[in-house]
């Protein structure tokens, strides 16, 4: 629904050049898969979906969400209080996030597999003043090499993006200097605001690519199948960063906490 919506006008006055540079980031990203996925060389040209593989996918996705939430129960009690409870709640619901993978494995997936960049973020996307070159295309350091060599959805780069710009807005709020992001340096009540932000730029960027994306046929054949997916790459992503932050900066674990147990709120227990 985000990719279909329209900004108000208040949005496109509050938000301003951030939903065009969003735009342009979708619309440069689609650009760069479609053109890995016209690649007729054998290890560059597409694979398609398979049965097996959404399979395999599935049991790689339960097998990280599990020793992620194993490291998260080994550190609760090294947490700060607030976030030692929403760490509790998402470990008490772990049946919930293997759950929302299995979405996976219960239909039959049409698209293809190709090269992508395979670690796509706010980073990796080197703003010129006019226009952005994508750089680094070496994938998940913190992966095996040949894990990242296997062929993927190109939404695994759109997700990761999304994961970033939600990033963004907790970087920006903690940060001394909060000018870049927001309407004037005076503003106080960040929360409503970093929610707007994040919601359309991720809508514009989200709109953009689709639509630069349709020039192909590598995407999921089903809107259905197409959101299924990319809701599962983003919940992959979280857990991703989850394991980072819980490894290398335990300060940043409630962003992709949080991330996680809002994506999986329909799967949630009962307090």
């Amino acid at each position: 629904d985000l990719a279909e919506a329209v900004p108000p006008a208040a949005v496109q006055e509050t938000v301003g050049s951030w939903l065009h540079w969003a735009e342009l980031l979708g619309r440069r990203t689609a650009e760069l898969h479609l053109a890995l996925a016209a690649a007729e060389e054998k290890k560059l040209a597409p694979e398609p979906f398979t049965r097996l593989y959404q399979r395999s996918l599935y049991q790689s996705l339960r097998t990280e969400a599990r020793k992620t939430l194993a490291v998260l129960a080994r550190r609760l009690a090294d947490l700060p209080e607030e976030v030692a409870v929403r760490a509790a709640r998402l470990l008490k619901n772990e049946q919930g996030l293997i759950g929302r993978y299995h979405d996976i494995v219960d239909r039959r997936i049409t698209a293809w597999r190709t090269r992508c960049h395979g670690d796509l973020h706010l980073g990796h996307a080197l703003f010129t003043g006019k226009d952005f070159v994508i750089v680094d295309f070496e994938g998940q350091q913190n992966r095996p090499v040949g894990q990242r060599r296997i062929k993927t959805s190109p939404l695994r780069d759109v997700a990761s993006l999304i994961r970033s710009f939600h990033y963004a807005t907790h970087a920006t709020a903690s940060a001394p200097r909060r000018e870049s992001l927001l309407p004037s340096a005076s503003s106080q009540n960040l929360g409503p605001w970093m929610t707007v932000w994040r919601t359309w730029t991720v809508a514009s960027c989200l709109k953009s690519y689709l639509s630069q994306a349709a020039r192909g046929d590598y995407l999921p054949a089903s809107r259905g199948d197409l959101e299924s997916l990319l809701g599962i790459y983003v919940l992959e992503q979280a857990v991703h960063e989850l394991n980072f932050e819980l490894h290398h900066r335990p300060g940043w674990v409630h962003i992709p906490l949080d991330g996680i147990l809002h994506l999986i709120e329909p799967h949630l227990l009962p307090e």
